[in-house]
């Protein structure tokens, strides 16, 4: 078995063709959330069933790049022009970590699968990974 698919009510793997002791990786989205991120420097967590803003994001000094949930959607990471990126908690909106030493605009950042690392990408050429831990 190679690609995706979506597993219904009482689907098995095997039902898929998914063979025993294949290698998976399982994608959870956060249930209907979704992110903007906007040049007056904010991201914002939206609920994508009702359409209304669950959450602003404040505290980049300018434009957000991107922004990206962890894999259990209990955080949301953002990176900013401003050469930093930052770790926010969704439930409360508060900024968790700053991660700070690139010289140069932050153009993209992820976790990493398990959500312990993250890895950011810079326009000064350099990619850095740091640890969510503060």
């Amino acid at each position: 078995f190679h690609g995706e698919s979506r597993l219904t009510a009482r689907t098995s793997l095997a039902d898929i063709g998914v063979a025993g002791g294949s290698q998976l990786t399982l994608v959870v989205l956060p249930a209907s959330r979704a992110l903007t991120v906007s040049s007056n420097y904010t991201a914002k967590l939206w609920s994508t069933a009702s359409g209304l803003c669950l959450r602003t994001f404040e505290g980049h000094g300018e434009r957000v790049m991107s922004a990206v949930f962890s894999p259990d959607g209990q955080e949301v990471l953002t990176a900013s022009r401003d050469e930093t990126a930052k770790l926010w908690s969704t439930a409360s909106g508060e900024c968790l970590r700053t991660f700070e030493e690139h010289i140069d605009t932050v153009r993209s950042a992820a976790f990493s699968p398990d959500g312990q690392e993250v890895l950011t990408a810079s326009y000064d050429h350099t990619a850095k990974l740091w640890s969510t831990a503060s």
